[in-house]
């Protein structure tokens, strides 16, 4: 079995701040950071060190500009990802503006660069290394994802599906075919048609996944930590509590250590520890994909009670 995260890859210019800039301010920024980033990079890093030792390989595919994004494909091939699926570009590289203020919460505004030069063309090169039973996770963050979304479905891929940023575009995406849904109570409200505050979480998850039978669903809900649902089954899991430095990439490294966990065997349940611990120890560092632990750190820091 293959891994394929085809994903965005930015640029991170982190602004710490006192509080977020409002309509009409200027304000002045204590600190300029500039770390790796992007939700697909973020993801394939996680997925990468959460599979350390099974054998099994994690691939990303996207793209990068040629003159500004080649730190970036350092950053993968030193977790450990294969990078020989991802393109360089005569274009700049994506990149995040994210203001973090004085209580590690964080803003951002992204520029999708090369993440949306992405092309059929591209995509078909990519997936016909690739075949029935292999992974494909995707965010929205890159171009054609419903046309990446099809063709992996025709081969039989299990695809797993992030929708984050949530957008117009969500709804256009052939999303019958998503074998797995991680998303948050926006995603999912916004999914089902409905305002963030009108369902509780447990109306909400029950109403994404009456509207995607088939799917597993992963709720995650900050905080009160994350849920999941495929059927009649359903399991809860509650966050570990750490002092927070930032959380730009505390989705991201959930997302990668509960898939890493799947595709090593592990239980619904054994998966959403992982994802849980890996998250509350990206939380307590600084930055996006410099912050997400390895394995032996997320096995270090033992089971809840």
């Amino acid at each position: 079995m293959k891994v394929l995260d085809f994903g965005s890859l930015n640029i991170d210019n982190v602004y710490s701040v006192d509080h977020f800039v409002r309509g009409g301010e200027t304000i002045s920024s204590e600190k300029l950071e500039v770390f790796s980033g992007g939700k697909g990079l973020n993801q394939s890093i996680a997925l990468s060190k959460a599979l350390a030792g099974s054998g099994i390989l994690v691939y990303h595919a996207g793209a990068v500009g040629k003159e500004d994004g080649d730190f970036l494909l350092t950053q993968l091939e030193e977790a450990g990802v294969d990078i020989s699926f991802t393109a360089r570009l005569p274009v700049k590289t994506g990149h995040a503006i994210i203001q973090r203020d004085r209580t590690g919460q964080n803003c951002i505004l992204l520029f999708g660069g090369a993440n949306q030069a992405v092309t059929e063309e591209m995509a078909d090169e990519v997936l016909k290394d690739f075949e029935a039973g292999d992974f494909l996770i995707l965010q929205n963050e890159i171009s054609q994802i419903g046309y990446i979304m099809e063709k992996a479905h025709e081969k039989g891929m299990k695809i797993f599906l992030n929708p984050s940023p949530m957008d117009e575009k969500i709804a256009g995406y052939p999303l019958e075919y998503v074998d797995c849904f991680l998303l948050n109570e926006i995603e999912a409200a916004g999914i089902c048609g409905i305002e963030e505050d009108a369902a509780s979480k447990e109306e909400l998850l029950d109403q994404i996944s009456r509207r995607f039978p088939d799917a597993q669903i992963v709720l995650t809900l900050g905080g009160e930590g994350s849920m999941y649902k495929k059927g009649d089954f359903i399991a809860k899991q509650e966050i570990y509590k750490v002092p927070v430095a930032d959380t730009t990439a505390a989705g991201d490294t959930f997302t990668g250590y509960f898939i890493g966990g799947i595709a090593r065997g592990e239980s619904i349940e054994e998966a959403l520890d992982h994802g849980a611990r890996a998250s509350a120890i990206a939380v307590s560092r600084p930055g996006a994909a410099p912050s997400i632990p390895d394995r032996d750190e997320v096995e270090k820091m033992g089971k809840k009670g």
